[in-house]
Order: structure tokens, then sequence, then C-alpha cells
């Protein structure tokens, strides 16, 4: 049996598709094939998203960043493309050829936040559990059919 094949996509394939992707390989098991890709590829993951991941035992430091359109011209086909991202950031994601469900989950830039550490590490952190909790139904669904 193929596994079901999902790639997350945010703007820079910094943080928000690295942590679904991440999750999703965690915890999707053998069942799940996990991308993800940004409409930019970033310089770096952001050391906001390095941190709250290893709070879990997850690490995502040495992650590459990729751009979703070399995954498109590549070819490559998903199940399911899920946009991390704003509405308008999604807007701009290819349509991959083949049956696939695409997904929006707007969650907030880790990026983008703002105030001390501590408290855009906190925010972070409430980003990641949504992650996490979104990546959970999306497996309970995928796997429903």
């Amino acid at each position: 049996m193929q596994p079901i094949k999902v790639l997350f996509v945010c703007g820079h394939n910094t943080a928000r598709s690295q942590m679904a992707e991440a999750f999703l390989r965690e915890l999707g098991g053998r069942e799940f094939a996990a991308e993800s890709a940004g409409l930019e590829a970033g310089e770096a993951i952001n050391p906001l998203a390095i941190a709250v991941m290893r709070e879990l035992g997850i690490e995502i430091a040495g992650n590459e960043m990729t751009r979703a359109f070399d995954l498109y011209a590549a070819g490559n086909l998903y199940d399911y493309v899920v946009t991390v991202c704003s509405e308008a950031q999604a807007e701009r994601c290819p349509v991959f050829p083949g049956i696939t469900e695409r997904r929006h989950w707007p969650l907030a830039d880790p990026a983008k936040l703002e105030g001390s550490w501590e408290e855009r590490l906190a925010e972070t952190r409430r980003i990641r559990d949504e992650i996490k909790e979104k990546v959970h139904a999306l497996i309970g669904e995928a796997t429903a059919d």
C-alpha cells in the first residue's frame, strides 16, 4: 500500500510547514509521506520553531528549505496539499496535478511575532500546539476512508 502523500506549504519553509511535516512524520507512521516547502525558500529554520520542537524531542534544525514550485516542476503528486500561511500567500501556491485535496490552515507566522524572546516563544508554542492538533485531525480524516 502506498503512503498518503502530504505537502505542507508556507511562505519560506522555515517554521510552520517544517513543524507540520515533522509532526506528520512523528505521528503518521508509515501510512504517510510528509514533505514541506515554501513559496520561496528561506535561508535558515526559524530559531523559535527549532526551540519549541526540541521541547518535544523533535529536531528540525538540520532540515533543508524547499520551494513549492520546484516540487511542482519536478512533477510531484500529493494526496493533500496543506497551506499553513495567510490566505494571500495560499493563493500563490501552485495547483499540483492529480487528485489532490487542498486544505488551508491560516496560522500565525513566528517570523512576524513581536515582543521579548519569551513572549515570542510562548506564542510559537501555541502555534506549534495548534499545528499538532490539526495534524492529528488530518491523520484521522485521511485514514478514515
